[in-house]
């Protein structure tokens, strides 16, 4: 009796368990801090019309050199990079090699993943840009694209590493996961970290997904994001136009556009 009466006992707390959500206000209050801006630097594109391709701010000059971790079957932004004289580093354990076409010695490669701890198969930012042959103080620009190890990567960072990244382009993945408060923490951090020293300036989503709605907030599931880092900015207002016209879809599937609550300081 005393085994069935406590089989009866959990039945009944589990019908009480309830998955706590991350507050509406909350979600909203972290998306209008990542509202885009327009600035005195002019939005380019560096890569192809597609996949690969991303908007940057027309302020390259000067930048030594670009560190991109995630190497894809495309890597045209990276060839771009070399052609206006940056170092191009790139790491990715998944691959052989990255898809150039440099000569070997143009580019650096390194057969790890870029994470939050330094072993045979990771590396973290830190140690990897600072074993690099460049100068100590010299401007950067990331491009970062490693399916969703990019919060603990940027969790890990050191804020002198970040000030060092003039430019900074990043895909985020699993936005769906907002309404997790544990994901949202983790996520808000790293919004909270960047903004500190830069600025957004430009929110693509990867029509290889989907536009997530829930409780009346849309959300882009997975979305690349420029930074520009503040002290490069003259003057700024918030962008109040989506797609801009130098975006482009990243796979044939139907386009989506960036949600009307992700813009215009609303």
């Amino acid at each position: 009796m005393s085994a069935k009466l406590t089989k009866s006992k959990f039945l009944s707390l589990d019908e009480k368990i309830k998955v706590k959500r991350t507050k509406s206000e909350e979600v909203i209050s972290l998306i209008r801090k990542l509202h885009p801006y327009n600035t005195d630097k002019e939005l380019i594109r560096i890569g192809p019309n597609g996949d690969g391709g991303y908007l940057v701010p027309d302020d390259l000059t000067g930048i030594e050199a670009c560190f991109s971790p995630g190497v894809g079957q495309i890597s045209s932004f990276e060839e771009e990079c070399s052609k206006l004289g940056m170092k191009v580093f790139l790491a990715d354990k998944s691959v052989d090699k990255p898809n150039l076409d440099l000569n070997n010695g143009n580019y650096s490669f390194l057969k790890k993943y870029i994470g939050c701890t330094n072993n045979v198969d990771f590396i973290t930012m830190d140690e990897w840009v600072n074993s690099s042959p460049i100068a100590d103080n010299s401007d950067l620009i990331l491009q970062m694209d490693i399916e969703g190890s990019e919060y603990y990567t940027f969790i890990n960072m050191t804020d002198s590493l970040i000030k060092r990244f003039r430019i900074m382009i990043i895909e985020f993945h699993g936005f769906s996961g907002f309404w997790l408060p544990h994901f949202f923490s983790l996520a808000e951090t790293v919004f909270d970290k960047i903004l500190q020293t830069h600025t957004c300036v430009h929110i693509h989503p990867n029509n290889c997904s989907s536009i997530y709605n829930k409780f009346g907030v849309e959300i882009p599931k997975i979305a690349e994001f420029t930074f520009l880092r503040n002290d490069r900015i003259n003057s700024k207002e918030y962008q109040n136009h989506f797609p801009h016209h130098l975006d482009f879809n990243n796979t044939e599937k139907d386009t989506i556009v960036l949600p009307r609550n992700w813009y215009n300081g609303r």
